[in-house]
C-alpha cells in the first residue's frame, strides 16, 4: 500500500533504487559491523548472486513499481496472489520440490480467498491501462516465485543475510545506469510524508522484510514461503480501503478467512 501511494510522486525506477539503495546499504553495514567474515563469498558464485539481485531487486520492484501506476492497491492484490502458484511450478521443474495434495489445495484456497476478498474492488476498473497494470503484476508474481526457487541453491552454501545483502546491493547496482541521468528527480521535491515513505519502505519494506523473506527461504520449500505472501495483498486491500478510500466488499472477511486457512493447509504438513 505505501508503494502505492509513492509511486504518485517517484517514478518506478526512482523509487526502487531508493528503497532497495537504503536495504541494501542497511544490510551491508550490519555485516560490516557485526559479521564481516559472511561478506566473504568465491568469486565464481558471485554471478548467481548477480542474477538473484536482477530477478528481485531490479525486475520485481521495477515491474511491481509500474504496474501500481496502471493500477488499483487491490486490483494490483488479486494477480500477485498467483505468486504461489508460479512457486508451485518453478519448484516442481527446477528444485525437484513435490507437494501433496493438501498442500496444492491450499494454494488454491489462498488464490481463491483473495480474489473473494478483493474482487468487487476490482470490479469496474478493466480499463486498457488496468490490463497493462494486470499484466505487469502476473510479471512481478513469476519473478518473486522465481527468486525464491533459484535463492535456495544459494542458501545452502551461503547465510540468509549474505544472499540478502549481496542480492539487493548488485540489483540496486543495476538500476543505476538508467536512474543516474535522470538525477533521481523524483526524491527532489519528497514532502514529509513522501520521505517517510520512502524511508518505511527502505527499512521495514527493504532491509527487514526481504531478509526475512530469504530467512524463510532457508528453512522452508519455496512454495511453503510464497503461500505466506497472500497475506501481503489482503493487507494492502484493506489498507487500500482505510487510507485509500478504495472500494471493499463484506465478503472480504470471508476471503481472509479462505487464505488463513490455505496457509494452515500448506504448512501443516510436515515435510517429506
Amino acid at each position: 500500500m505505501a508503494v502505492r501511494v509513492a509511486v504518485e510522486d517517484i517514478p518506478p525506477l526512482d523509487l526502487a533504487v531508493l528503497r532497495f539503495g537504503q536495504g541494501g546499504t542497511i544490510l551491508l553495514l550490519v555485516l560490516i559491523l557485526t559479521s564481516p567474515e559472511k561478506l566473504k563469498v568465491q568469486p565464481t558464485d558471485i554471478p548467481f548472486l548477480a542474477l538473484l539481485g536482477a530477478i528481485f531487486f531490479s525486475a520485481f520492484p521495477l515491474s511491481f513499481n509500474t504496474a501500481l501506476q496502471f493500477t488499483e492497491a487491490s486490483r494490483g492484490a488479486a494477480v500477485i496472489a498467483t505468486l504461489p502458484a508460479w512457486s508451485i511450478i518453478l519448484g516442481r521443474y527446477f528444485a525437484g520440490e513435490r507437494l501433496r495434495r493438501r498442500q496444492v489445495a491450499g494454494v488454491a484456497v489462498t488464490i481463491v480467498g483473495v480474489g473473494v476478498a478483493i474482487g468487487s474492488a476490482s470490479a469496474g476498473t478493466g480499463t486498457g491501462d488496468a490490463l497493462i497494470g494486470d499484466t505487469l503484476m502476473l510479471v512481478t508474481a513469476f519473478l518473486g516465485a522465481l527468486y525464491g526457487v533459484l535463492a535456495k541453491r544459494a542458501l545452502a552454501t551461503y547465510p540468509p543475510l549474505t544472499v540478502t545483502t549481496y542480492a539487493m546491493v548488485i540489483g540496486t547496482a543495476l538500476l543505476l545506469p538508467a536512474a543516474l541521468p535522470g538525477g533521481l528527480t523524483g526524491a527532489e521535491g519528497l514532502d514529509g510524508r513522501g520521505l517517510q515513505l520512502v524511508l518505511g519502505l527502505g527499512i521495514f519494506g527493504g532491509a527487514i522484510g526481504f531478509f526475512l523473506w530469504t530467512s524463510a527461504l532457508s528453512r522452508l520449500s519455496p512454495t511453503r514461503v510464497a503461500v505466506y505472501m497472500n497475506f501481503n495483498p489482503m493487507v494492502a486491500a484493506l489498507l487500500g480501503v482505510l487510507l485509500l478510500s478504495e472500494h471493499a466488499d463484506p465478503v472480504f472477511f470471508i476471503g481472509f478467512v479462505a487464505v488463513v486457512a490455505g496457509v494452515y493447509l500448506v504448512n501443516a504438513v510436515p515435510p517429506g
